[in-house]
């Protein structure tokens, strides 16, 4: 057997860096490799040492170490100061490795584990097959079936009474708040980590306001949050959240400049979280693309808990050639299995379609596209602008699914200030889609009642 068979020494040592640094910062991917991952396939000794302390660490608390918690481990275990600071210079390097190929890194390496589970379970079934034990066939099996199993990740099957301390707690889901009260209010406090929003509009009615006021009240509770968008520019964005801070309305910005960077002095030193902006090309990027950036920010040191995707619609998808509506499921899937790995909250925004246009309430099947986009989101609201609602700064929200509340309720003619940022349904209380028929009724009636008295008294 070749070195190259035997090590990821082949794939070079920025490789294993990697390799290292993904184990550190991805428990999930963690959890599939690190029991099948050998120190020996590693052609450092110092690498071979770190990953050895890991699996060590994995077998004894079920998780990895962060990285403060290995390099005390490193100090304590190891007598030599020579080979302490070796090692520690490889952690360094672990920290600052760039990890924009995360997925490349993950996928290469579990199928060299895998090969190498593959190779051992073959040796033993050669050597039953050798002894002429033929009764043996059901062990052959068996040995073979657990070296292609391997890697899959531990089995997350759960028995109906565990932990029902946690399942009663009344911050189980430790929702992250839109900002919203009315909103905030029928999801519970907001989505929690590892769910999913969408909210459907058309265009011109506020998308990325919504977004940036998610955002905005996010982080000013206390969050780590990354706003991603594809057309508008980041001064834009900049400008809308600066908005949110003071109130100003974003063609008066200028003209209150001191008074905008006092506040957000006060913002900046009282903050808590991190809020990133990141703009995508709207042509190529694909989840994966979204994935390996949100991978980087993570080996820097700032974990995200809110994601907001502005909007979902731009992501390409991974299948060239694929007719894009059919792609588009499968983009949603793909968003959502990323925010349940990397355990954070995520929102995105799609676009209605023509019928959407102008209209008070719209429903799922106003939503552009492939439907499936729909279907995977635990929470879908929509947000509706007739005309005189536009000029009125008003729209109309609808709660068109939840998982876990109440859904077919409405606000309506909610206050939706896209120049101030401002969006409010304290005014309003929500509604059912019936009583909200009722209510149209009663208008349309008024409104015929008018039109006839006015005739009347030309007359």
């Amino acid at each position: 057997m070749s070195k190259e068979d035997v090590y990821l020494g082949y794939l070079g040592q920025t490789f294993q860096i990697k390799l290292i640094s993904q184990i550190m910062t991805d428990h999930k991917f963690a959890g599939k490799i690190i029991d099948i991952m050998e120190p020996k396939y590693f052609d450092d000794e110092y690498m071979r040492l770190i990953v050895s302390k890991l699996k060590d660490y994995h077998e004894k608390y079920d998780t990895v170490p962060n990285y403060d918690t290995l390099e005390m481990i490193i100090k304590t275990d190891i007598k030599r100061e020579v080979t302490v600071e070796y090692v520690l210079d490889v952690i360094k390097e672990v920290k600052a490795v760039d990890l924009r190929d995360s997925i490349f890194i993950q996928e290469k390496s579990l199928k060299f584990c895998k090969q190498q589970e593959l190779k051992k379970a073959n040796t033993e079934i050669s050597k039953i097959l050798n002894s002429g034990d033929f009764e043996r066939y059901d062990d052959c099996e068996d040995l073979l079936k657990k070296a292609l199993a391997v890697g899959d990740g531990a089995d997350d099957t759960i028995d109906v009474f565990d932990s029902l301390g946690d399942v009663l707690s009344d911050d189980f889901r430790s929702p992250v708040p839109t900002g919203i009260d009315g909103i905030d209010s029928l999801m519970g406090g907001g989505l929690s980590k590892g769910e999913l929003g969408v909210v459907l509009s058309s265009y011109g009615v506020g998308k990325t306001t919504l977004a940036t006021k998610f955002a905005n009240s996010a982080f000013n509770a206390g969050y780590n949050v990354v706003q991603i968008f594809f057309e508008d520019n980041p001064k834009v964005i900049q400008r809308k959240h600066l908005a949110c801070w003071t109130g100003i309305e974003l063609n008066k910005l200028v003209e209150n400049k001191e008074f905008i960077e006092h506040t957000v002095a006060k913002v900046q030193k009282e903050g808590k979280g991190n809020l990133k902006l990141k703009k995508f090309p709207s042509d190529g990027t694909t989840m994966p693309h979204i994935k390996q950036y949100l991978r980087s920010l993570i080996s820097d040191g700032m974990k995200p808990d809110i994601i907001l995707l502005d909007y979902i619609d731009c992501v390409c998808s991974t299948e060239p050639g694929r007719e894009e509506w059919s792609g588009e499921g499968k983009i949603m899937r793909q968003f959502e299995t990323m925010i349940s790995e990397l355990d954070v909250v995520g929102w995105t925004f799609v676009q209605g379609n023509r019928s959407a246009i102008d209209q008070e309430v719209i429903g799922g099947s106003q939503m552009g596209g492939s439907i499936k986009k729909g279907q995977i989101g635990h929470f879908i609201m929509s947000v509706g602008k007739t005309m005189d609602q536009r000029e009125d700064g008003l729209a109309t929200i609808s709660i068109l699914k939840s998982r876990f509340g109440k859904d077919g309720i409405i606000f309506q003619d909610v206050a939706f200030d896209n120049g101030r940022v401002y969006i409010n349904t304290e005014e309003t209380g929500g509604m059912t889609l019936l009583e909200h028929r009722h209510e149209k009724e009663k208008e349309r009636s008024a409104q015929v009642t008018r039109a006839i008295e006015a005739a009347k008294s030309k007359n």
